[in-house]
């Protein structure tokens, strides 16, 4: 049986994935545990690690169990095929949340103008601004330098500066 990715309402994966639990359909939704900050306390709280994401493992056959599910908004498509995740993947992400502090995970999303900042490699502590972005790559513009870099955020550190 494949792993299906679903596409759900904004914050509503922990309410998806427990009402699939309930049908009893095979759900995992990755949750990280991030502290939360207000302005008079610290708190740690479980997040989704993907937002608007879970995993349903079920049955090609078996994917219209989920149209009724309150929260659910549609399955993930890749090439006009739904997107299926192996299972190797799916043990990969529980072995990463289960044996790694979750302060030392990470997932950052780019846009068009974020300043950002290397804090690895050769170009370490240059500021610039994000060009462009495919996939892990970053094309990041140094403006001290006047020059165009790609930046494979796989192997060199990269931090969102807050102008």
């Amino acid at each position: 049986m494949p792993w299906f990715v679903v596409y759900t309402k904004s914050r509503n994966e922990k309410r998806v994935a427990e009402t699939l639990r309930q049908r009893n359909i095979e759900v995992y939704c990755p949750l990280w545990k991030r502290e939360r900050i207000w302005s008079d306390r610290v708190k740690l709280v479980e997040e989704p690690l993907f937002r608007s994401y879970c995993f349903v493992h079920l049955e090609e056959k078996d994917r219209g169990l989920l149209f009724g599910v309150p929260g659910f908004v549609r399955y993930l498509f890749w090439l006009k095929q739904p997107a299926i995740v192996r299972q190797a993947e799916i043990d990969v992400i529980k072995k990463m949340l289960n044996e790694f502090d979750h302060k030392t995970i990470q997932v950052a999303q780019y846009n068009v103008t974020d300043k950002v900042r290397i804090s690895s490699g050769s170009f370490m502590e240059y500021q610039g601004e994000v060009v462009s972005q495919q996939g892990k790559r970053l094309l990041v513009h140094l403006e001290s330098l006047g020059v165009c870099i790609s930046v494979d955020t796989s192997k060199t550190l990269v931090d969102k500066r807050l102008v």
